[in-house]
Parts: structure tokens; sequence; C-alpha cells
């Protein structure tokens, strides 16, 4: 666990390390401090809730295919902004987008479009940047590139 880290990403499983990938290249590309973890939500919910609980994150991104649970399972456990990734593993990633979009009322996770890992980091800055003018600094400055 990387002690600095401002955003916490978190896959359910190494084969999402290309997707979980995209949202710590961004978020370096910021300069926003990040920790990457494989977690399961299915096969390690303790070692989970205990990462959770001992991360000084202020942001958590989950990266998840099938039934997509982990970004529910975190924010389950925190009250700190959870955004979702849903990953393309079957039926085009549609299972796993509706399983992090349709959580109960008093649970939300964000989420973004399929395997869109860049803008959950992007995200994640966002609201990093209402509170750290670096970081909003770096989003504008990331802005103006793409201009």
């Amino acid at each position: 666990m990387q002690a600095d880290a401002k955003v916490a990403v978190v896959a359910g499983s190494k084969s999402d390390q290309v997707v979980a990938d995209e949202a710590v290249k961004v978020l370096q590309e910021l300069g926003v401090p990040c920790d990457l973890q494989f977690i399961s939500a299915h096969r390690s919910p303790e070692k989970l809730r205990q990462y959770v609980a001992l991360s000084h994150a202020k942001v958590f991104i989950a990266v998840a295919g099938l039934s997509a649970h982990l970004p529910g399972v975190i924010a389950s456990v925190t009250t700190r902004p959870v955004v979702g990734v849903p990953v393309n593993v079957k039926l085009d990633g549609l299972d796993s987008l509706l399983s992090i979009v349709q959580m109960p009322p008093g649970v939300p996770v964000a989420s973004v479009g399929v395997d869109n890992a860049r803008n959950a980091g992007i995200l994640a800055a966002e609201i990093l940047a209402l509170s750290d003018p670096a970081v909003a600094a770096s989003l504008e400055k990331m802005r103006e590139a793409w201009r």
C-alpha cells in the first residue's frame, strides 16, 4: 500500500490489469499519487475491507468485470467516492456496467464507460481538484493540450 496515495485503484483480478493501468497512467500524467491493488471482492472480502479501512486514499477507482461487485462492496464500507470501471469480459461489458450503475439508494457508485479507466482517473482527479489547486492546475493543462 502506497502511504501517500490520493487515489486507490483496485482491480478484481490480474486479468483486469490492462484496463486498470490506464487509470494509473492518467493519474501519473496529472501528478496524482496512486496505489494499484488486485483484490477480489468475492475471493478476499476481508482483505478488501482491511485495505479500504487502512487506505488514506480520498477516492477509489474499482475496475471489475462480469458481476462487477467490487465497486459496490468498496462503496458499502466507506463514505469516500468510488468510481466504477466496467470491464468487457462478457456481453460487451453490459453485465458489468449494469452491476455498477444499479446500486441501491444510499450506496452510490459513479461509473464511466466500459473499459474507460482513463476517464475514471480524470474523474478522480476532478474530485481531488475541488480541494487541491495543484491537481486543478494539472487538469487545466491537460485540457489545454486537447484544444
